[in-house]
């Protein structure tokens, strides 16, 4: 990619390498946008464009054997949206202006529901976490996601009593919910040293904290194993809460009831649960530790509907997380592409699964697979922007199928503002071969430079086009402000021509002209007499500059020493006097003013002379020789 015309933010994202950074803006319709991508192992995709998320695919894996790579990819996807959205929080806490701090946290609130999404795809498609392991993962996804008993603890922890904060039996019943039960133990501990005569009671409860199970993936122990496990220390939980042990205690009966799944007990502790979601996790926690994720969608619409109340509205999110516990990919695409207004979310989420094959069955009807489909919208808001369009250009190169066509049709509209644009427009064009947009941009710089007076630059970018009529255009204007001014411009280029003046005659007479002047200001007379002779009788020099050349011809002719030869003073007599015909031609046409004819009429004799004289001196000097 080449280099943005306005620099990206730029944030360290921890754990993605050394010395690497992520990038990201914030692009039309609010659309986040990162330069991330994957490559086939032994392509190379890299500039100096901002940060990539490069992650080699080996192609040469069977399917399951990549899934730690993609997971892996993911992860790095939701740490750049989590950086992003910690950068707006600074911000919206920072900004004195309400209204843009009120944007921002709209912002973060979007950004949330992308990580929570994301994460809850992660675990259910790309990992696609077994029976046991899944519920961990569901575990890892709700802490992540409902943060604020962290903060909550530390006020409790900071205190001068923490067992007697109006939080802690808040905290405590948060860890318990969200299966933190060493942390819940510790904090247990603080209040059973204030209650010397309870302190059995706390300490039955650490041990039923402290046996129960969890399972172990990379253990020795099977699932069934577990299960049987888990049910005996269901059971005497069970046991215990039936005994009324813990009935002298509301807060540890309390969180006894928790620990058997009383579904009562769960839905009373809505406020600190927060949503429907973590109460299924919780819920499957103290009830179906071993769910299979087929069983998921089951839980999660009871659960959804024994959460909200009969005034409560279904909102966007609830039912994009239900359609992704239903395993519902398409769904899942489909809301968010509707919901979020985000581009970049499904386009990159898409492209991910579509990389763990779980997206092959499903093609539209107009040409494209929807992995493909959702880079091309995402890159055709990206061209609307004044500098992120080189972004759009990388994704267009992944759509196989369509991503020429549309970057065809893209690249034609990017103003070419400024000729640095203008250059990398064309280098992306080059680069891929798209000749009949070279030659467009190429001709719209040259007629711009042209109406600007820079014929240099014209003349550049129509080489460039190998517009051959367009370079003898601008080449005639070389030669006419050549006539006028007696000097050339733009030295540099025309001297360094090389291959491309054999373009049009026009620009070959231009390129060769130059070069004898240059002959002649170098004091190589022979070489310069021989060019210029052969500009005329080759035909390559315009018959409207033969008297240019003529004239040019007159200091040669002046020298003390012969410089043309009699054969080629010959020739240069015959093109004068067929010079002169065409001349009288005109003039008896009236086609000139008397006084310009006067002028030519006066060149003619001059040249006649000097003719007339050097053929004599070349006539003598040759028969001597020859003597």
């Amino acid at each position: 990619m080449e280099e943005v015309d306005v620099e990206p933010t730029v944030t360290n994202i921890p754990g993605i390498g050394h010395g690497k950074h992520m990038g990201f803006a914030w692009g039309p319709g609010d659309i986040l946008v990162y330069e991330t991508h994957f490559k086939p192992s032994g392509s190379t995709l890299s500039g100096p464009g901002g940060s990539f998320i490069h992650k080699t695919i080996k192609d040469d894996l069977p399917s399951k054997s990549k899934r730690p790579q993609f997971v892996s990819i993911s992860r790095n996807y939701r740490s750049v949206i989590r950086a992003c959205m910690e950068e707006l929080q600074q911000v919206a806490v920072s900004t004195r202006d309400t209204e843009m701090g009120t944007q921002y946290g709209n912002q973060v609130s979007i950004l949330l529901a992308i990580e929570l999404i994301w994460n809850l795809c992660e675990v259910l498609f790309i990992d696609a976490a077994p029976a046991g392991s899944l519920l961990l993962h569901l575990l890892d996804w709700v802490r992540l996601h409902k943060a604020d008993v962290d903060e909550k603890a530390k006020d409790v922890l900071q205190s001068d009593s923490p067992a007697e904060h109006h939080n802690y039996w808040d905290v405590v019943v948060s860890y318990v919910l969200q299966g933190r039960l060493e942390e819940a133990r510790q904090m247990l501990v603080k209040q059973a040293t204030l209650q010397p005569a309870s302190r059995n009671m706390y300490k039955l409860m650490d041990g039923l904290l402290s046996k129960m199970p969890f399972y172990n993936p990379g253990g020795t122990q099977t699932l069934t194993e577990f299960d049987v496990k888990w049910r005996n220390w269901h059971e005497e939980v069970d046991r215990y809460l039936k005994d009324n042990t813990f009935a002298s205690n509301l807060h540890l009966e309390l969180i006894c009831k928790i620990l058997v799944g009383d579904e009562d007990t769960l839905l009373e502790q809505k406020e600190l649960l927060g949503t429907w979601y973590h109460f299924l996790v919780t819920r499957l926690l103290y009830s179906h530790p071993t769910v299979k994720p087929t069983d998921l969608h089951y839980y999660a619409q009871s659960c959804l509907t024994m959460f909200l109340d009969s005034r409560s509205v279904q909102e966007p999110l609830d039912s994009i997380l239900l359609a992704a516990f239903e395993f519902d990919i398409y769904l899942v695409i489909k809301d968010c592409s509707i919901v979020l207004n985000n581009w970049w979310f499904v386009a990159h989420l898409t492209d991910l699964l579509d990389h763990c094959k779980l997206l092959q069955s499903h093609n539209l009807n107009f040409g494209s697979n929807m992995r493909e489909f959702l880079l091309l919208e995402y890159a055709s808001g990206l061209f609307t922007h004044h500098s992120l369009w080189q972004c759009a250009v990388d994704y267009l190169d992944h759509c196989p199928e369509l991503g020429r066509a549309c970057l065809e049709l893209q690249i034609e509209r990017v103003p070419l503002d400024t000729e640095r644009k203008a250059l990398k427009v064309l280098r992306i064009c080059e680069e891929r071969q798209m000749s009949e947009q070279v030659r467009s941009i190429c001709k719209i710089m040259a007629m711009r430079a042209l109406r600007n007076n820079r014929l240099g630059s014209a003349l550049s970018w129509s080489i460039r086009a190998k517009d051959a009529a367009f370079a003898t255009l601008i080449s005639e204007r070389f030669l006419q402000d050549y006539c006028a001014k007696g000097t050339f411009s733009d030295l540099d280029l025309i001297d360094n021509l090389g291959p491309a003046m054999l373009l049009s005659d026009r620009l070959t007479f231009l390129g060769k002209y130059r070069e004898f002047h240059k002959l002649y200001g170098e004091k190589r007379f022979k070489e310069a007499a021989k060019l210029l002779l052969s500009l005329m009788t080759a035909k390559i020099a315009p018959r409207s500059f033969w008297m240019t050349l003529l004239t040019d011809a007159l200091p040669l002719l002046e020298q003390k020493e012969v410089i043309f030869s009699a054969d080629q003073t010959y020739e240069l007599m015959y093109c004068l006097e067929e010079l002169t015909s065409s001349i009288d031609t005109a003039a008896a046409g009236g086609e000139r003013p008397m006084q310009e004819e006067d002028v030519e009429q006066t060149k003619v004799e001059l040249l006649r002379l000097s003719l007339a004289r050097n053929l004599a001196m070349a006539i003598v000097k040759e028969g001597t020789v020859e003597t």
